[in-house]
């Protein structure tokens, strides 16, 4: 396995951006992997590595790097350390937005076009938790890249601004899959249905599935609510997707 860590130039800086890929067979299909808010770390470092020893250039940039943070902190046992992590977890998430990640994918796709370990061919976007919003967003961007586009617990797929991901389904081309948590606190189940009414409205080829019994993080081996079988139904449904539209 080739592994960097390199400093994309994008128009607000650089963007500090894990790759990690296959070192036989390539050139390899892009899969951009959007972080969740508790920021890079190494639990995210092995999902991008699991997903390139199947054959995939992945790029898991991190979307703070305009704040000048990456590594937020373990959530501990400790109440006091954990609400100190938490309250600058959710300002860091809500200084981003779609505007801004999709300008950094911009910089994402030039440096992956110029390197010749990068296939040109159709990509793949995947985004846990704040994510899944940004994942769908860039399908809807890049309808003629985008083959595949991921959402695990993403939240605000739906919400009340004019770029709202849901609206965005006619510019999608990707076939889509979205994973929603039984027990969701960021996201409410009221919302599954009018998203996959959205996606089929749009004409979108897309799978909607209720993972139950399980909770918000189910696939992050490091939290409390790791559910190693959801987890793994999570790899199967994504191995499934990527190969079925990017290896063709």
């Amino acid at each position: 396995m080739i592994e960097r860590q390199i400093a994309i130039a994008t128009s607000t800086g650089e963007m500090n951006t894990f790759i990690c890929h296959p070192e036989r067979g390539g050139p390899h299909p892009v899969v951009l992997f959007y972080m969740d808010a508790p920021g890079i770390r190494e639990e995210l470092r092995d999902m991008a590595r699991r997903l390139a020893s199947v054959g995939y250039y992945v790029m898991l940039p991190n979307l703070y790097y305009r704040r000048k943070v990456e590594e937020l902190g373990l959530f501990t046992a400790d109440p006091a350390v954990a609400t100190e992590i938490r309250k600058r977890m959710f300002e860091h998430m809500e200084s981003l937005s779609i505007t801004g990640v999709m300008s950094d994918t911009d910089a994402l796709l030039a440096f992956a076009g110029a390197d010749a370990a990068a296939s040109k061919g159709p990509i793949g976007c995947v985004g846990y938790c704040m994510s899944g919003q940004y994942a769908i967003s860039a399908a809807a961007k890049y309808p003629k890249r985008v083959a595949a586009a991921a959402s695990i617990y993403g939240t605000r797929l739906i919400t009340d601004k004019p770029d709202s991901p849901h609206l965005a389904a006619p510019q999608v081309k990707a076939e889509v899959y979205v994973a929603f948590a039984e027990t969701d606190h960021y996201v409410p189940l009221d919302m599954i249905e009018p998203f996959r009414a959205a996606m089929a409205k749009g004409g979108v080829t897309a799978e909607i599935e209720l993972y139950r019994g399980v909770e918000h993080g189910f696939a992050f081996p490091q939290r409390p609510a790791f559910n190693k079988a959801a987890a793994e139904r999570h790899w199967e449904r994504l191995f499934a997707l990527f190969g079925r539209t990017m290896k063709r």
